[in-house]
């Protein structure tokens, strides 16, 4: 079986219908235990207080603002290399869903950042490239939306992914590459001594999950109906030109 058998948009219907489901309940079922498990079974932190509790939203919505991009930069590459139409539309599917993650980790990290920095907003480098990167996602969408031609709108869309790609590398690795600047290092790391104590260590983790299976889930049922969009446009074009 080959990965683009999926680019069929009705193949990629079919299949996603019968995944939905076991998504939702999956992604309902880790986000519950994971956010009841982190914000009311474990203790406070002896430095940050209750607020470290904001990492069980904080971290995976910002982790997930960021790879949302990266996804919609490969589904935006293979358009571009293969001209597959479902990949363009996966893309402009999973842009909503990216800015709603990155409006979240921009809201959670100012509610954090106010008992800690003392201040709401401060310009550090990754929050800066955050905020950059949810402008990205407000352009192209709006650029979506400008464009009547949906096969001219996916390659001017997919160059705009190309260059916000940039923001979302620098919103990952912004405290690597400036010392300066008052953001923490990772929260999650392969090293395991930069990680957490495990007591918020694995209640983030199911939140991460939880996280991860909503944004698959999302995608795949806005895509669906960006497809059905998409016929029903041509349908309408077809009788109109009879």
């Amino acid at each position: 079986m080959s990965l683009w058998e999926y680019a069929n948009p009705v193949k990629f219907i079919r299949t996603t219908d019968k995944l939905l489901p076991w998504l939702w309940i999956a992604a309902v079922a880790c986000l519950v235990i994971g956010l009841v498990w982190g914000f009311f079974l474990t203790p406070d932190d002896y430095r940050q207080g209750s607020t470290v509790k904001i990492i069980y939203l904080h971290v995976p919505s910002a982790l997930m603002a960021i790879n949302a991009w990266m996804m919609m930069l490969v589904a935006s590459l293979i358009w571009i290399v293969r001209r597959h139409h479902v990949s363009a539309l996966a893309a402009r599917a999973a842009a909503p869903v990216g800015a709603v993650m990155t409006l979240i980790a921009l809201a959670t990290g100012a509610f954090w950042g106010q008992p800690m920095w003392g201040t709401w907003w401060a310009w550090d480098p990754r929050l800066t490239s955050f905020l950059i990167l949810f402008l990205f996602y407000l352009g192209y969408m709006a650029l979506w939306e400008a464009i009547e031609n949906d096969d001219t709108a996916a390659d001017l869309t997919s160059i705009l992914c190309l260059v916000g790609s940039v923001f979302a590398v620098l919103s990952r690795y912004a405290v690597n590459f400036w010392n300066q600047g008052l953001h923490q290092g990772a929260t999650l790391s392969l090293d395991a001594e930069e990680n957490i104590s495990d007591v918020f260590w694995y209640p983030l983790l199911v939140c991460i999950a939880g996280f991860v299976l909503l944004f698959i889930a999302l995608v795949f049922l806005r895509t669906q109906t960006e497809i059905r969009a998409r016929r029903t446009r041509a349908l309408l074009a077809r009788e109109g030109q009879a």
